[in-house]
Formats: structure tokens, C-alpha cells, sequence
């Protein structure tokens, strides 16, 4: 069994930064892909950084220069730094990661959600 877990989410004034962490624990053999997705109310889940397991880095055109993607693989811990935030930036966070278990092929797995919310 695989679990994300995340942290690191909150309130935050406009201009702000905030760091959120997700950590895989369980019969981990590998991770491949690791990122970050964003789900506004009434909006789509969309994907915010994603980062491959050689360091590879995506990002959304619209966090791009603000937000940073980086990972441990020591730790199987994936971060997202968040500077310069902006209202449009609140959502529900959730980490995603692409990990083969040692009785299971490659599957994605999702963390549970952590609430970023930037408001005066």
C-alpha cells in the first residue's frame, strides 16, 4: 500500500509564499514522475509543476517564474515552493505521483488535498 501525504498548505496574504511537501511512504520500489495539480471551486483539476525523476521540470504558463518544483529522492519527497502569489492562486493542492510498487506494475497515486488560499 502507497500513501501521499501533504503539508504545508494555509492562508497567505497577496505577494506571499508558502512551501507545501508530499512524502510517499509504503512498499515503494520506484517513483518516475512527481507533481503538483490545483482544483479551483467550480473549476477543472489542472496541473501546476510536475518534475521527473531526473530532475525535469514542467510548469503551467500561469506559475511559471513564481513557483518552483524540486524533489528528494532519498526522502520520496516531492516540494512545491510558491512565491509571489496571487488570489487566482487559491485551490486545493494535490500531489500525484507515478510509483511501482514491489508487487504492482507503475500506477498513479494521489495525495489527499491540502487547502492554499490567498486572500487580504
Amino acid at each position: 500500500q502507497v500513501q501521499l501525504v501533504e503539508s504545508g498548505g494555509g492562508l497567505v496574504q497577496p505577494g506571499g509564499s508558502l512551501r507545501l511537501s508530499c512524502a510517499a511512504s509504503g512498499s515503494i520500489f520506484s517513483i518516475n514522475n512527481m507533481g503538483w495539480y490545483r482544483q479551483a471551486p467550480g473549476k477543472e483539476r489542472e496541473l501546476v509543476a510536475a518534475i521527473t525523476s531526473g530532475g525535469r521540470t514542467n510548469y503551467a504558463d500561469s506559475v511559471q517564474g513564481r513557483f518552483t518544483v524540486s524533489r528528494d529522492n532519498a526522502k520520496n519527497t516531492v516540494y512545491l515552493q510558491m512565491n509571489s502569489l496571487k488570489p487566482e492562486d487559491t485551490a486545493v493542492y494535490y500531489c500525484n505521483a507515478d510509483i511501482r510498487t514491489w508487487n504492482s506494475a507503475l500506477r498513479d497515486y494521489w495525495g489527499q488535498g491540502t487547502q492554499v488560499t490567498v486572500s487580504s
